[in-house]
């Protein structure tokens, strides 16, 4: 069933506006962030400050801490032993260490140690400098359908936006969304929704991600070892749905190209099991780092995910899909150009397969969407899953279309 006809030309009348305001200009520049992360405001094992301070430490430019259905704005405690039964033995001693005594604070109740959770407002000039490093108040808005988890992060919050519940899983999505926008119009900011980890509890199918046109963003990667990243002997990967939510919104729909992000997803910061930081981010192309530059340049396509690849540049233009590949020492390098042909059966063919670090794609002009996979001959350094190597996922782009200001 094709969604209602007024959702179709808001989606459209939205790209365009996004498009037009795509003027990213000679001073952008590439800023490495994450937009999917935990701590102990939810189901995390770690203050949020020793999590911020993993990335701060780490060559990341833009964090957001992603809790679920709440935001860091009013005041918490945490039993040190909950702390300890996720994982971090050493949890406390380390928070005090890093940051003294006289900041962690803690109280006694009925003969069981509790930690105070300082709030975004209080740990953030620890670590923001201008140009430098960013901090993004976001919130997992997590919700579901028929026992089919539904979560979809919003960055850029102002307050916490409540979990919605619908009549089906798009209805789910919609409602969500609706409640973002509401929220963006209401505090006068750009907020950021995309939706995480499709294929978590097979929670939404490609054609779901396809019919809710209003959803542009989604997890092409997360970290999460319980993502079902590959898919299974019945249901696609995630790269798989992309191209099949793709081929249906362009083809059947006239609707928005999804574009996909990559993210972390950490959970477990005390060990090298379950969802650890540093396995997924995105690379985002922006004139300066603010939250509303990043957004901006994310909704014009100015990014690409990665999980260890680096691209040096992107050129998303009309006619052509070219990237600049930045070596790493001993690795070598193969770019997959993909798409749909109009009047193709063919969901996700591989149009070319380039070796090298200049790979690029002239567009036929038959194609609803060509997009790109690199991936290079090298393991991660934290993998997932087994077989795993570096890659990078680039963003489709539309034959005829005026990607974005950085397109030729």
């Amino acid at each position: 069933m094709k969604p209602p006809r007024s959702l179709l030309v808001t989606a459209g009348l939205l790209v365009v506006s996004l498009l037009a305001g795509c003027q990213a200009g000679d001073q952008a520049r590439w800023y490495k962030g994450n937009l999917h992360t935990h701590t102990l405001w939810s189901d995390g094992n770690h203050f949020p400050e020793m999590v911020v301070d993993w990335y701060a430490s780490r060559d990341y430019q833009f964090l957001a801490l992603t809790d679920h259905n709440i935001v860091a704005d009013h005041e918490k405690w945490v039993g040190n032993d909950q702390v300890i039964s996720r994982g971090g033995r050493t949890a406390l001693a380390d928070y005090r260490s890093r940051f003294g005594a006289d900041w962690v604070q803690t109280r006694d109740v009925e003969g069981k140690l509790q930690v105070r959770l300082k709030t975004l407002e209080e740990f953030r000039p620890l670590f923001e400098k201008p140009g430098g490093f960013l901090l993004i108040p976001a919130e997992e808005i997590t919700s579901g359908f028929d026992k089919k988890p539904i979560h979809i992060n919003a960055s850029n919050v102002a307050e916490v936006i409540a979990a919605q519940q619908g009549t089906s899983v798009e209805d789910v999505i919609r409602k969500t969304l609706l409640a973002v926008q509401h929220h963006a119009e209401e505090h006068h900011r750009p907020v950021l929704a995309h939706l995480n980890h499709p294929n978590f509890g097979w929670g939404v199918t490609a054609e779901e991600l396809a019919h809710v046109v209003e959803e542009r963003f989604f997890e092409v990667y997360n970290g999460h070892p319980s993502v079902h990243h590959l898919g299974d002997e019945t249901r696609p990967g995630v790269e798989k749905l992309w191209d099949i939510a793709n081929t249906i919104r362009l083809r059947d729909l006239h609707g928005p190209v999804l574009f996909g992000l990559g993210t972390d997803d950490s959970h477990n910061y005390h060990n090298a099991t379950g969802s650890t930081p540093g396995r997924g981010w995105v690379m985002v192309k922006a004139r300066e780092l603010t939250a509303a530059a990043l957004i901006e340049a994310i909704e014009c396509g100015d990014f690409y995910a990665s999980s260890g690849v680096v691209l040096d540049d992107v050129r998303r233009g009309r006619s052509e899909l070219a990237i600049d590949i930045h070596a790493a020492q001993g690795a070598t390098y193969v770019t997959e150009f993909i798409g749909t042909r109009v009047g193709s059966e063919h969901i996700g063919e591989v149009f070319a397969r380039v070796e090298g670090l200049h790979p690029s794609y002239r567009l036929r002009g038959d194609e609803l969407f060509v997009r790109a996979t690199v991936t290079s001959s090298l393991a991660p350094e934290n993998p997932v899953f087994e077989g795993q190597f570096r890659q990078a996922w680039v963003q489709p782009v539309v034959p005829g279309q005026r990607p974005s200001a950085s397109g030729s």
